[in-house]
């Protein structure tokens, strides 16, 4: 195992709190920008910027390693690149239909979904820490469920009879985040098979760069226009693309020069944290007490499965 350096320029530490308070601004922009751009115009401009941002930065540096690549290993991007573009499609169209605490904890539940298709695909083996972690997180999500449709008021609990527009709304929304999830799993599973061939820079920038080109595809077949939106909403964008893609995104991978992996992913857990308290105080979204106790069962379950594993290597929203 490799030693990392001893006397990094910065604190590592303050670095990950760096990282965890950029990640944490994703969802806030997406909802100002949702204001005005559908979900998919949001997602395709995303990974759009951030990959031309990555251009003069890649290609004068990793244009060799890109040509050396096989046919295999070029599939292999795309197909990681497709389940990035799938994984930011479903996660920012869920947070029209449902809280970002509940978003947020529903997506960053694919380190236990990476874990379960180790086997499968990677060759890894199932240890009773995914599985304990499964656990926790389908109950978690049975009681984030549960918060969409009930209320606690002291020591008693109503729920409604049936379903209205806004729980069915809510329901949806989860389901979609859980999607992003998995596309998300799909992405790391297949990134723990090329990134041992390609640098970081390199391997982002053909990843991020093809799930740019599937998202404008998705775009323009949904009949979306890349143009006509407020100048604000531009702005959106390209913060977006800079703060929690760019920035939050490098700051936990240069922390992983000097931490463990499985800290690096386990201190991601801070990312709905951040969002939910920025949520309440510039969205006024403030979550019921059952969907807060969901979310630590759903978070705790992500934190035995992350923990179990240096390898998992969580790339957050």
């Amino acid at each position: 195992m490799e030693k990392a350096p001893r006397t990094p320029p910065l604190p590592p530490f303050l670095v990950l709190l760096f990282g965890i308070l950029t990640v944490s601004t994703a969802s806030i922009f997406i909802r100002y920008a949702q204001a005005d751009a559908p979900s998919l115009v949001i997602a395709a401009y995303r990974l759009t910027l951030a990959g031309l941002v990555l251009t003069p930065i890649a290609l004068p540096r990793r244009l060799g390693e890109l040509r050396r690549l096989t046919r295999k290993e070029v599939g292999l991007a795309l197909g990681s690149g497709l389940f990035l573009a799938i994984h930011f499609a479903t996660w920012i169209t869920s947070l029209q239909y449902t809280s970002v605490l509940s978003s947020l904890v529903f997506v960053q539940t694919s380190p236990i979904w990476v874990a379960l298709a180790a086997p499968l695909f990677l060759n890894e083996s199932l240890g009773r820490h995914a599985v304990a972690g499964l656990v926790l997180a389908v109950l978690g999500g049975l009681v984030v469920s549960i918060g969409d449709v009930c209320t606690v008021q002291g020591l008693s609990i109503s729920c409604a009879d049936g379903l209205s527009g806004v729980e069915s709304r809510a329901g949806l929304g989860n389901f979609l985040a859980l999607a992003g999830a998995w596309g998300s799993a799909g992405y790391l599973i297949i990134g723990r098979r090329l990134r041992s061939r390609l640098s970081l820079v390199g391997y982002i920038y053909i990843v991020y760069s093809s799930a740019a080109v599937f998202l404008v595809l998705a775009m323009l077949a949904f009949g979306h226009s890349p143009s006509g939106y407020a100048p604000q909403t531009y702005l959106w964008f390209l913060l977006l693309a800079l703060v929690p893609q760019l920035l939050g995104h490098s700051s936990f991978n240069w922390a992983l020069g000097y931490l463990p992996a499985s800290f690096v992913a386990v201190t991601l857990l801070g990312e709905p944290i951040g969002s939910a308290v920025l949520a309440g105080i510039l969205l006024k979204e403030v979550p019921t007490s059952v969907t807060v106790a969901g979310a630590g069962l759903i978070l705790a379950g992500i934190f035995v499965t992350t923990r179990a594993s240096q390898k998992v290597q969580k790339f957050a929203n």
